[in-house]
């Protein structure tokens, strides 16, 4: 492959990663309240966390492309106070990624948290830990392959991240142009060949990401 097309391949890992980690504690947040807590609107809140699996992706990109552009409430204030554009900018690209693959994270995550002993829990509180601390010492170690595997899942999600992209960062190349876009854009121009090395190495990314999800959760059965 050309030295731009590298380029492309280290960019499109590079935003699935960070946008991977961005999630990561709201995500972790959102799994332990919806599977240790009780509280009204829960199931509300629930439904929400989904929406983006089950929403067509261009409609989520135009929800975000209204809320993070200039006029919008997020993008309005950030631009206004702090001089931040998010979209048509690798912002953007991340914040799409955010969207996209939040619900696997914590789908996994709130599944591994489910799967920890309450009774441990209540032990260690009995002997003076705080939430924080049983959080951190019980709760976390005992679900992390759970948790693991959803950020890898995540990440994998965000890897091949196409439709809320292209609405809210468009497809620049150099600048927001992911493994996804390119491809779609070398199919539309006729460059077939540059579009099945790109894909060829999406997929080997793509396996390489949900493979080791399973592993990691099939080490955790043994």
């Amino acid at each position: 492959m050309e030295t731009g097309d590298w380029q492309l391949v280290w960019f499109t890992v590079w935003v699935s990663l960070l946008s991977t980690l961005l999630i990561l504690p709201f995500g972790l947040a959102i799994s332990w309240l919806l599977a240790r807590r009780k509280w009204q609107g829960k199931s509300i809140v629930e439904t929400l966390v989904s929406m983006s699996l089950f929403m067509p992706p261009v409609a989520t990109g135009l929800i975000l492309l209204k809320l993070l552009g200039r006029r919008g409430l997020i993008g309005g204030f950030l631009h206004d106070r702090f001089d931040l554009e998010i979209v048509f900018t690798w912002r953007g690209v991340v914040a799409a990624m955010c969207v996209m693959s939040f619900p696997l994270l914590v789908r996994s995550a709130r599944m591994a948290i489910e799967g920890v002993n309450p009774r441990l829990e209540q032990i260690a509180r009995t002997l003076g830990a705080g939430n924080w601390r049983v959080f951190c010492t019980i709760t976390l170690p005992l679900a992390s392959r759970g948790i693991v595997s959803g950020m890898l899942l995540a990440f994998a999600r965000a890897l091949g991240e196409f439709g809320a992209t292209i609405m809210v960062a468009g497809n620049i190349p150099g600048r927001t142009s992911t493994l996804s876009l390119a491809i779609f854009q070398s199919v539309q121009i006729g460059h077939d060949d540059r579009a099945i090395r790109l894909l060829g190495v999406s997929l080997i990314l793509a396996f390489a990401a949900v493979w080791t999800s399973e592993w990691v959760m099939r080490r955790g059965k043994h």
